[in-house]
């Protein structure tokens, strides 16, 4: 039996955490600030400032900046030099706050993720007495915006120099030359980036949001390689226009309002020798075992956004934790696939699977 005094001791220490959880959502408030305005991009490039210095570089209110560097240097983002009286960013916070792309950027992993969804706040606490989801084009450009720098890491430094070298088969064949397909292409980096290591391959991108296409089809043409790579407004549950050597999907399968009918379709688009490229969640089989920091952010962004953008469609609705690799295996070995391997990444977000006919 716990005693009065145990479960003080115990509340208190639960009050402690909750405390800590606020000053970290207000640290990440005010750090969205700072990226979205380009204020840690500038204090890493042009150095140390006052507040009417970093006001006068980016071309802001000095009283809001002033502000917000008092805020960020009371969480540890900054420094301040009393006797400049200049924020400072420290030369290691540079990669996680300023460095866009980047392999340790936090940006837009975090800080957008964290403030984007707010349009979307007040239906998805109508969709918990509905039961219905929340349209994905509530969410507007900013989330779209946001998947788009969250992702971004992947390709430009693990799709090409990391994954493909696990997978021999599929890296000869886009050096030979494939046609490749990726389904939920969104703003078409993944295909930008094979274009320009593999320059024999014809690709294709397939999205059903047409902003995504729109934006996708300008990047490649900035990338010089929109020759090579196009992008169709299509949802790949009705079908693939294959047969391809390669097909691939990033972060995609598991936020499908049909992840079983996607798996067929992407099974029936492959040439017999073709291979699937499977980028998803991280997660365990049991609830249970998804605890912890990790756990709470992907049940996070799951509530934010990937169950209600399912289930507004009528899907299935399994939400971020929704397709740990013994789900994956059972529907893909129900959709027709022969064999899925996983490969040997060290990744605490995503699983790279490779599969085949």
């Amino acid at each position: 039996m716990t005693s009065q005094t145990d479960g003080t001791a115990s509340t208190e220490e639960f009050m402690d955490k909750v405390f800590g959880d606020y000053v970290g959502a207000n640290a990440i408030f005010m750090a969205a600030i700072g990226d979205r305005l380009g204020l840690f991009k500038d204090l890493a490039a042009a150095g140390p400032a006052t507040s009417v210095e970093l006001a006068e570089r980016t071309g802001l209110a000095e009283r809001y900046v002033r502000e917000w560097l008092h805020g960020m240097a009371a969480a540890g983002y900054l420094t301040f030099d009393a006797n400049g009286a200049r924020y400072a960013m420290p030369a290691d916070h540079v990669p996680v706050l300023a460095e866009e792309s980047g392999t340790m950027f936090m940006g837009a992993a975090f800080f957008d993720y964290s403030t984007t969804f707010g349009e979307s706040f007040h239906a998805l606490l109508e969709a918990f007495h509905s039961g219905e989801g929340v349209r994905q084009e509530l969410y507007g450009q900013e989330a779209a915006e946001a998947i788009e720098r969250f992702t971004a890491p992947w390709f430009e430094h693990q799709l090409v120099p990391v994954w493909l070298p696990l997978m021999p088969e599929v890296r000869t064949t886009l050096e030979v030359g494939a046609r490749v397909c990726d389904v939920g292409c969104g703003q078409g980096r993944a295909l930008i980036k094979l274009a320009q290591a593999f320059p024999h391959c014809e690709l294709v991108g397939l999205d059903r949001y047409e902003p995504a296409i729109q934006a996708a089809t300008e990047n490649a043409r900035q990338a010089g390689v929109g020759d090579r790579v196009r992008f169709e407004m299509h949802d790949g549950v009705a079908g693939l226009p294959g047969p391809f050597d390669v097909i691939t999907t990033f972060d995609v399968l598991h936020d499908s309002a049909d992840p079983a009918g996607l798996l067929r379709a992407i099974h029936d688009g492959l040439k017999p020798s073709g291979r699937y490229v499977c980028v998803d969640i991280n997660c365990a089989d049991r609830s249970q075992d998804n605890v912890g920091p990790m756990g709470t952010v992907l049940y996070g962004l799951s509530l934010a956004y990937c169950l209600p953008v399912s289930l507004a469609r009528g899907g299935a609705g399994l939400g971020t934790c929704g397709l740990p690799e013994g789900r994956l295996r059972a529907m893909a070995l129900e959709a027709g696939f022969a064999e899925v391997r996983r490969l040997p990444v060290d990744d605490p977000f995503n699983n790279v699977y490779e599969l085949s006919l």
